[in-house]
């Protein structure tokens, strides 16, 4: 995956545009799990993005925007699902968590390791 194709995905997947049903924060604010492998290519775009702005001094508005709000509101509609009975899959809670990581990585311009629950 390179960054300009990284960026579309990650500003694709948050955005919760209601049209696209298949964008992870319509998905889950719909009660729907990811779809396979999605949560990975999510985490790769980020590491691709991050790659590809190491040292930049700013981050454009659309981008930053899309990654705050995957960050925040995928772990929003998580949280919401479970206190109404929504059954996620087992690992979803840990996904989301790396997410946020690699977000706060990229903003923070430094990588750490993503904590695997294994």
């Amino acid at each position: 995956m390179d960054y300009p194709t990284a960026y579309r995905f990650l500003t694709q997947q948050g955005q919760a545009d209601p049209q696209d049903g298949e964008a992870l924060l319509v998905r889950l604010s719909r009660g729907q799990p990811p779809i396979p492998g999605q949560i990975t290519t999510v985490l790769l775009a980020l590491k691709v993005v991050y790659e590809g702005l190491r040292g930049a001094p700013t981050l454009e508005r659309d981008l930053a925007n899309a990654l705050y709000t995957l960050a925040r509101d995928s772990r929003h509609w998580f949280e919401q699902g479970h206190r109404q009975g929504v059954d996620w899959p087992p690992l979803l809670g840990d996904d989301l968590r790396r997410i946020s990581e690699a977000v706060g990585y990229i903003f923070a311009d430094r990588w750490e390791n993503i904590k695997s629950p294994l």
